[in-house]
């Protein structure tokens, strides 16, 4: 179902009407400066350790707010390329009747095409899709006394909607929505324990500067 909504999503991105492209002046680069609340999925097969057996969407990853960084050039008035940063996140993990099995950082680097709709007010909604690459590191998990271990990266679709507003003199507010495929195998001693579909999505409010 995830795939389905992704190809239509990206069909629709990149089948918007070019006449509304054609001759358009680009506003050059842009920068936004956003809090984003980071929700993650928590989905995970079922799967046996200590000789229990844990049922699906046992393991889950701590929610918080983080901050971003977009950067965005514009290469017409419809069609942008934006690059969404943040610092290295820490999470707690969890794991169903056990506990806290510990933390990991993350940093998820996201590259979007974004197509800006065209309308006659002040608000510009948007549509934007990409790739997201998640590096996974600091990883210091374990259960009784057992190392965990997850994928070092994660490579996936990154599938967006938002809407902004102008406020004059180069300055806008902003808002949107991104859906991130995130998922990673969970092993101990080399052995795959459980794959986790974290898939987070991304509510992020703000406001950017153009120049």
């Amino acid at each position: 179902m995830k795939k389905s909504i992704s190809l239509v999503l990206i069909t629709v991105l990149f089948m918007c009407p070019m006449s509304t492209v054609d001759g358009a002046k680009p506003k050059s680069w842009e920068i936004k400066i956003r809090a984003a609340y980071l929700e993650t999925a928590d989905k995970s097969d079922a799967f046996s350790a200590l000789g229990i057996d844990f049922s699906e969407d046992a393991v889950s990853v701590e929610d918080k707010w983080i901050p971003e960084v977009d950067i965005t050039y514009a290469f017409t008035e419809n069609v942008l390329a934006e690059l969404v940063l943040t610092i290295p996140q820490k999470h707690d993990v969890y794991l169903q009747g056990v506990g806290k099995l510990g933390s990991l950082e993350h940093l998820p680097p996201t590259l979007s095409l974004v197509y800006e709709f065209n309308n006659e007010s002040a608000f510009t909604p948007y549509l934007s899709g990409g790739l997201n690459f998640t590096w996974i590191t600091n990883k210091k998990l374990n259960v009784a006394g057992v190392d965990l271990d997850l994928e070092d990266y994660s490579l996936g679709l990154a599938l967006g909607a938002g809407l902004r507003y102008d406020l004059g003199e180069k300055w806008d507010i902003d808002a949107s929505l991104k859906w991130i495929d995130l998922e990673s195998d969970v092993t101990a001693g080399g052995a795959k324990l459980t794959n986790t579909q974290l898939d987070p999505l991304l509510f992020s409010f703000g406001a950017s500067y153009r120049f």
